[in-house]
């Protein structure tokens, strides 16, 4: 069956907003999806959680969710256990993986434990007095749970590194404290298990932060990214060890720097990376020929095929499927 003809057997919600600090841009994320979904015929409404809503996820009359909720509640595993419960597909990784990627801690150590290249670090439990002589700089100073580059400090001296670590504190769990890595910004999207065309971002003040991602309006993107074609399949081939080591589906981002000896490191991976009109995974996925409505649909049809759910109208999912 055709891909929109099997969307149409579906009720389908795009869920955004939540309760984290990236509440704003996943608004936006959201906003993004469902107009591209309402435009291509599916049957789609918007909702934007709250703290308090998450509770009635079972009585939204859904079948499919797409997930446009970044972080806490959102990439933490919280809502991928609340809609498996329900019996409610979803697009994106499972509850494990997603709680693994968005903890920035033990993520590292999962790299580290698969031989994915990632920048060397300590960490500085949030109960623990800082010491200066465990950090060397410069550094990279991050609360565990945040994403959108909320939180992050760049550190050239010990004290401002001490600072910052004691600023994550405003925020849940401890504080990585990761080398700087100087050189070139990449970010690398998958979409079923393949890496899309490397991007490379260029910041203004050289920094990709909060404000360059999505008030700047001058940060460059670069896609496909300027690099050596061997450089460009390194970079690829290191972001799917990265998505795979966390155990990661559908789709993310995956963050890595290229220092001037291009040798590269992971620093992330984003489960639910944004959607926004200056997200890279569509841009990523645009330099490949996939329209933002088509990677919408795509993102679907791969939660569709991965719970076992093919052909069920509305109403017969959870009887089809055995619950």
């Amino acid at each position: 069956m055709h891909g929109m003809d099997r969307l149409k057997q579906y009720k389908i919600a795009v869920l955004a907003g939540g309760a984290s600090t990236e509440r704003e841009v996943s608004l936006k994320s959201g906003a993004a999806v469902f107009n591209a979904l309402k435009g291509a015929g599916v049957d789609v409404k918007f909702v934007d959680l709250t703290e308090e809503s998450f509770g009635k996820i079972g009585s939204l009359g859904i079948d499919l969710a797409f997930l446009a909720l970044h972080g806490k509640y959102g990439e933490d595993g919280f809502i991928q256990g609340l809609l498996k419960e329900n019996n409610i597909i979803f697009t994106g990784s499972d509850k494990t993986a997603s709680n693994l990627a968005l903890d920035k801690i033990r993520s590292k150590y999962k790299f580290v434990e698969r031989s994915v290249s990632t920048p060397g670090f300590v960490v500085v439990k949030r109960n623990e007095k800082v010491d200066a002589r465990n950090i060397n700089v410069p550094c990279v100073v991050k609360p565990q749970f945040e994403g959108s580059s909320i939180g992050i400090a760049i550190c050239e001296t010990k004290d401002d590194a001490v600072k910052a670590v004691l600023a994550t504190r405003a925020y849940d769990g401890d504080a990585l404290v990761e080398e700087y890595i100087g050189g070139r910004e990449l970010t690398v999207g998958i979409l079923d298990e393949k890496a899309l065309p490397v991007v490379e971002i260029v910041p203004e003040d050289g920094y990709y932060d909060f404000h360059s991602k999505y008030l700047s309006g001058k940060t460059k993107y670069i896609v496909p990214a300027q690099l050596d074609g061997s450089i460009s399949a390194k970079a690829q081939d290191l972001a799917i060890r990265a998505h795979k080591a966390l155990g990661c589906k559908h789709m993310s981002r995956v963050d890595i720097r290229l220092d001037d000896k291009n040798d590269m490191y992971v620093l992330e991976v984003n489960t639910i990376p944004g959607f926004t009109e200056k997200s890279l995974l569509p841009m990523a996925a645009k330099a490949a020929g996939i329209t933002f409505p088509e990677l919408c649909r795509k993102i679907l049809i791969m939660a569709i095929d991965e719970s076992g759910a093919r052909e069920y109208p509305h109403g017969s999912l959870g009887e089809e499927r055995g619950t």
